[in-house]
This record gives C-alpha cells, structure tokens and sequence, in this order.
C-alpha cells in the first residue's frame, strides 16, 4: 500500500485530496527517462529549446483559472494575489527565454594565430528543484525554465503543501510539446530527498525555503560534490527617511508587510523611520493596516489570507506576545483569528517601539505583523538594518536618489531597494547575503550554476 498525505485547506481545515508519496521504483523511472530525455535535449540548439519552452506560456494561460484556484485552496492566497502570480510566473518565464540566447551562447576569445579558443556552456544533466509553497509558481519558475533553456531535465520536488503546482507545471509543458521526461513532478519526504541527492543522479539541487532546511541540503550536495542553489529566511529592512513621499511610503511599506499575510522571504518584517516622522508614520501604517481585514481566500474581495501552515501562525503569536512583554505598543491586530468560525487567520498587526531585543526584530516571521523603530539618523537605520544575520533586500523611501545610492552601497543584503519593496526584477539578479543563502536565480546570471563552464582550446591544422 503506498504512502500518502493529506492536502488541507487552511481557510476552513478540510480536506482536498490524498497526495501518494513516489515510492522507490517509481523515481527509478522517472530519473532513467529524465536521463535518457536530456541526452537528446542536451544537444537541440538554444533557439530551439526557447521556441519550445516558450510555448509554455499559452499553454499555462489556458490554465490559469484552474492554477489559481488551486493555489487559494493549497496555501490560502487571496484569489487576487494568486491571479497575479500566475501572470507574474509568465512574465520571469518569456523574460529568462528572451535572456537564453545571449547568456548561453559560446564567448570566443582575442584571435590568436593558429588557434581557436572559446568558452561553452554546457548542461549538467538533471537538475533537482525543491521549491517552497509561499510563491508556488514563482519559485519553481526560477529555476525550471533557465534549466531547460540551459539544456538540462527538471525534477521538481514541490512543497507538501503545494504539489499541484508541480503538476501544472509538468501538464502546460506537455501541452507545449517538450519531449516527454524531461520535467516530472516527484512526491518525496524529507529522507527520500536525501537520499535522492546523494545518489548521484541529480547534477545540481537548488532549494528554497528555512535555513535549517538550507543547511541540510548544503550537507548532503557535499557528499557529491555537486552545487547547490539556496534561497533560505529574510528580515528585511525597511527605512523612511524624513524626506520621504509620505503618504506613498505608507500605503506601499504596509502592502509589503502584508501581502501574501507576510509569508513572503522578502516581506517587509522590521521598519525603521526617522523620528521626525515617526509618530505620524504610526498613526498612518496603523490606519492603513485597519483596511487589511482577514476574509475568504474565495472572495475576491479578500486582500489577507490565512496563515498556511499551523506552526506560522504559532510563531507569530508568541513573536507578538515577547515583543509586548518587552515593552513594544500594539497598535492594531495582535490577534488569530478566523472566518465564519474556520481557518488560521492572524490579524495585521502594527507594534510601536520594537527594539533589537525582540524576537519580532531579529528572527524570522513570516505573517503579516510589521514592528517598527525610530532611528534618528541615516547611520543609524543603516547600522540597525545591517543588524541581522540575514540580508535578502532592503529599501530605502526617500526623495533623494543620491542619498539611497549611499545608503545602499553599505547595506549587506542581495538587492536595495529605493521607493518600491517585495519585488523580484527578473532581469537582475535574485541572491541573499548572509543566512539568506548563497547562488543566483533570475538575469543572465541565473544560468550561471544550471551549466557547466568548459574551455576549447583548438590548436588549427597547419
């Protein structure tokens, strides 16, 4: 009898389906015929992969109701943010195809006489990408399309709270006529993936999700000596500057604490604004925050979810209950909550007065509570937002475009930020400093560890 789990709905605590683990003979298969496809990939030309892996995108446009319902009703998203997601995930998919040609293609070297040299890059065969289930489509994306566009074969080992998505990935490639095996959604525990790893059968993992997390995978790719992709926590900063446009500032810090009810890495989890405004920014961000009502994930009025999973929801309690207990002022929320009886929900809360002493400040939340500090000067806000064992992002709200040039060049975090937050360009480069991880997603650069970097160096015939 095989193994199998059970898919919740957080919005209401029933059930939505059994999900079987792949058992051992099963991902036999699935890795031999992965194997066997990318040998074949491997050596279609470039614009050939991206015409073919392009043709995802109608494909999954097609899909799109479906997809985004399904993401409500696995992890809880609003309707609206899910929607957004889904054009989001096409919009990283048709940016890394336009990127595939020019990053990929063969770097020639100086002429030298009687010699040709150049630099090719080439697949590393099977890639295996754990993706987490906050942004289901968003972070399998990442890597899935740079890896086929680079030549390689995708296993996707999708969140236990969000494997669908997995599914729909592999059934809009399948409609887009890309060779069969070449990306399989596998169901795997946490020793199976480990064990997978260390077979030697995947070239390269690439995981997104808690350090810890990140820590154990780091362990069992060095039993292979293969690379591995981490994009781990984020407590990312947010400073207000004096001069900052006000009102914008407000509206758009709240949003990138709440959106997603917080449980996103680049989520905007601490604010520090200049004392000159510091009180009137409470009294807006707590004003504001009111409008961000827990509701139905199904209604497309609902702007904050519920909590995913049961143990977020407990963080952020007992986060609230220290950082009170320390002293910080609610100044709205601070409460789980539910809908029509059902669900995990926590309320957007605002705390005044957060201090480096709390929990809320240093350690990862993920749910939708924005503590915030006063700093009296710009030195300040920088030595507070370089305060953190992390460093995913950071911005910086203020008019002067100089003043955040400065200010950024000293921060240590991955990506800065002016005027805009909780955002992933997918022409520049997505990493994390410190324990936010290591490696590239995104840009050119993205390609970068989905490839092997070899030199031909051709002495000519005389």
């Amino acid at each position: 009898m095989s193994r199998a789990w059970t898919l919740v709905n957080p919005a209401t605590g029933e059930p939505l389906r059994e999900v079987p683990y792949t058992d051992e003979r099963e991902l036999a298969a699935i890795v031999a015929r992965a194997r066997a496809a990318q040998r074949d990939w491997r050596r279609v030309a470039v614009a050939e992969r991206v015409r073919v892996v392009a043709s995802m995108v109608p494909a999954f446009r097609a899909m799109a109701d479906r997809v985004t319902l399904d993401i409500t009703r696995q992890m809880g998203k609003p309707l609206a943010e899910a929607s957004r997601e889904v054009e989001t995930m096409i919009d990283r998919a048709e940016t890394m195809c336009r990127l595939a040609p020019a990053a990929l293609a063969d770097e020639p070297l100086p002429p030298k006489e009687g010699f040709t040299r150049f630099i090719r890059h080439e697949p590393l065969g099977v890639v295996l990408d754990i993706a987490a289930w906050n942004y289901p489509l968003l972070i399998a994306v990442n890597v899935i399309v740079p890896a086929l566009l680079a030549g390689n074969a995708v296993l996707v080992k999708h969140a236990r709270l969000t494997p669908l998505c997995a599914d729909h990935f592999v059934d809009a490639f399948a409609r887009a006529g890309l060779p069969a095996g070449l990306i399989a959604a596998v169901r795997l525990d946490h020793a199976a993936t480990a064990a997978l790893i260390r077979s030697g059968e995947a070239g390269y993992v690439s995981f997104t999700g808690s350090v810890a997390g990140g820590r154990e995978v780091y362990g069992e790719v060095s039993h292979r000596f293969i690379d591995a992709g981490l994009e781990l926590g984020g407590k990312d900063p947010a400073y207000v500057a004096e001069d900052a446009n006000f009102d914008f500032a407000v509206e758009n810090v709240v949003d990138g604490a709440f959106y997603n009810a917080g449980q996103s890495c680049c989520a905007i989890e601490r604010v520090y604004v200049h004392r000159e405004v510091y009180e009137p920014f409470l009294a807006a961000a707590a004003a504001a925050a009111a409008a961000w009502r827990c509701g139905d994930p199904s209604d497309p009025a609902t702007r904050l979810g519920p909590m995913a999973q049961s143990r977020g929801l407990q963080t952020v309690a007992a986060q609230v209950e220290d950082a009170l207990a320390k002293g910080a002022r609610l100044l709205c929320g601070g409460r789980a909550a539910t809908v029509g009886g059902r669900g995990r929900y926590f309320e957007a809360t605002v705390l005044a007065d957060a201090t480096h002493s709390m929990g809320v400040m240093t350690e990862e939340t993920f749910g939708p509570v924005m503590p915030v500090a006063p700093v009296d000067s710009d030195e300040q806000a920088v030595h507070a937002m370089n305060d953190s064992r992390y460093g995913l992002t950071a911005s910086i709200w203020t008019r002067e475009v100089q003043r955040a040039r400065l200010l950024g060049r000293q921060l240590e975090v991955g990506t800065v930020f002016l005027n805009r937050c909780d955002y992933l360009e997918p022409a520049l480069p997505w990493s994390g400093w410190k324990d936010s991880g290591v490696g590239i997603t995104l840009s050119r650069f993205g390609f970068d560890r989905l490839v092997r970097t070899r030199g031909y160096h051709l002495r000519l015939p005389d």
